[in-house]
């Protein structure tokens, strides 16, 4: 049960098929499969091998692929990282993690250079030549692999594959395990409730370093042996045309996506022939009520919602019969996942109403690297506890619906980010007394990123953009707040406890706090 295996079988059968056509240019199966091959050789013959964590920072692009299959083969662990983050978050993924190998390109390493030069044990591979102090070229070292290699892909079912990281309440963010079993058994599920075949044709517009795009998107395409037209980038007149000049039959986006599609498509005197088009998929982020229904108005098809989350993968899925989709559902657990809705004490609530989303199966991660209190305070025999608020309907068959979020998630184009970590930065200015960083509705984001700060007394006042520079400086600019407020005080409760509701309602309903 090793994923690269079963998916090196997929290219076995299909090897003059068109795998992945990235910006015009095609690749068979067999090629893409060779490639994986020469990646996993050069990987062996640097020394990288089970356990082993290489972590990747790479645009979009099909080198970040190959290595990433190339990992799973030679048994070693993938760090998927978002391109944007900043030298001081690269850094502490890296040490974290105990990385021995990360490769990324000569523009994020310049970047990130005067952090990571001094952690021990962590080799660099650039994919565009040398850094000029020890760090070596991908493409020389791929120029240098034997002949003869054969993959033996030693790692499978219960071993790492992947290590995810997300954002913690603490603000230090947690590495979620993810296993060979994992991905194979939610890519299964998947492949059945989306009856995903050889014949379909995915439009990929999303990032590889999120498990949407990566875990979902591609390892299902390359596994029931499709195609994936590739887009470096997402754009919707692009996206448009694609679809319709490729012949898709398969698109996944999140909330932020479909709006900007639906702006372009109503621009547009001569729509897009979708004739071909099977399902429109869309996660990561709670879907409005309006997209749902003004996407289904324009363009003839009920999109398609489901459920997952970094430390799970996918747990729940409307259906393939468009009759059975609702706007606000999730739809119904995958086969496979078992999934209860709990009191805080455990007990299941009746039927119908709110509780927390408790999650069971071999989809369901391994636990927290290096974090075995954080690991254990998510699980409840054996169940995962999602932090996500929702209620089964027992006049549906038990169909999913998501209210909310225990915890102070706020989740921003399809991004997790937690407050905390954002409050750190700003507190950590002299100017600050004390922050609150909330998510606010919006229409094309889902949630946007907001602060409320009060300032010191005595300090010279500071303007709100100097604060959203700062957190640009060193967080991901997704997780950077797009609006700073300044107040005297922050509501709070009898306990001292700031209120968040309030402000969030305050804000929302533009009333003073």
């Amino acid at each position: 049960m090793n994923l690269a295996r079963l998916l090196s079988e997929t290219a076995a059968r299909n090897p003059g098929k068109p795998a992945v056509v990235f910006e015009g240019t095609p690749c068979t199966y067999g090629a893409f499969d060779r490639e994986v091959e020469r990646y996993a050789a050069m990987l062996h013959t640097a020394g990288v091998g089970k356990g082993d964590r290489v972590a990747v920072q790479l645009p979009k692009r099909m080198e970040f692929l190959f290595l990433h299959l190339a990992n799973l083969s030679v048994g070693a662990v993938t760090l998927p990282l978002n391109t944007d983050y900043r030298p001081e978050e690269v850094e502490y993924f890296l040490s974290d993690s105990g990385t021995s190998l990360f490769v990324t390109d000569a523009e994020r390493f310049a970047r990130a250079a005067g952090s990571i030069r001094g952690l021990r044990g962590v080799r660099t591979l650039l994919l565009d030549g040398g850094g000029g102090a020890g760090e070596e070229s991908l493409f020389e070292r791929l120029s240098d692999v034997p002949a003869g290699f054969r993959r033996s892909w030693p790692a499978g079912g219960d071993d790492p594959a992947m290590i995810c990281y997300t954002s913690g309440t603490t603000g230090r963010s947690k590495g979620a395990v993810i296993t060979h079993r994992n991905l194979v058994s939610n890519m299964l599920a998947l492949h059945d409730a989306w009856e995903w075949t050889g014949n379909d044709v995915l439009l990929h517009v999303l990032p590889l370093f999120h498990v949407h795009g990566l875990n979902v998107a591609t390892h299902g395409s390359l596994y029931a042996g499709s195609t994936i037209v590739m887009h470096g980038k997402f754009d919707p007149e692009r996206a448009w045309d694609s679809l319709e000049a490729n012949g898709c039959t398969l698109f996944m986006g999140v909330p932020t996506i479909y709006q900007r599609m639906m702006g372009e498509w109503e621009k547009r005197e001569r729509k897009p022939d979708l004739r071909g088009m099977r399902i429109f998929i869309s996660g990561s982020a709670p879907l409005s009520d309006s997209l749902f229904h003004r996407f289904e108005r324009s363009t003839g098809f009920r999109i398609l919602e489901r459920y997952g989350m970094t430390e799970t993968g996918m747990i729940a899925s409307n259906r393939i019969d468009p009759a059975h989709r609702k706007a606000k559902s999730v739809g119904y657990p995958l086969a496979g996942v078992d999934l209860r809705v709990a009191r805080e004490d455990g007990a299941d609530v009746r039927p119908g109403e709110v509780g927390e989303v408790w999650i069971r199966g071999d989809n369901v991660f391994r636990g927290y690297w290096g974090m075995p209190g954080k690991t254990a305070e998510s699980f409840v025999d054996g169940w995962f506890r999602s932090g996500d608020l929702g209620f089964l309907d027992p006049e549906d068959g038990g169909r999913l619906y998501l209210v909310g979020r225990a915890k102070e998630l706020i989740i921003t184009g399809g991004y997790n980010v937690y407050p905390k970590e954002i409050e750190n930065i700003l507190e950590a200015h002299e100017a600050v007394k004390e922050s609150a960083v909330v998510g606010l509705p919006d229409e094309e984001f889902g949630e946007k990123v907001v602060a409320v700060i009060v300032q010191k007394e005595g300090v010279a006042p500071v303007p709100p953009e100097t604060f959203v520079a700062l957190c640009k400086i060193h967080l991901a600019s997704y997780k950077c707040p797009r609006q700073v407020f300044i107040v005297r005080d922050l509501p709070r409760n009898a306990m001292g406890k700031i209120r968040k509701n309030r402000i969030v309602e305050s804000l929302r309903d533009g009333k003073p706090l």
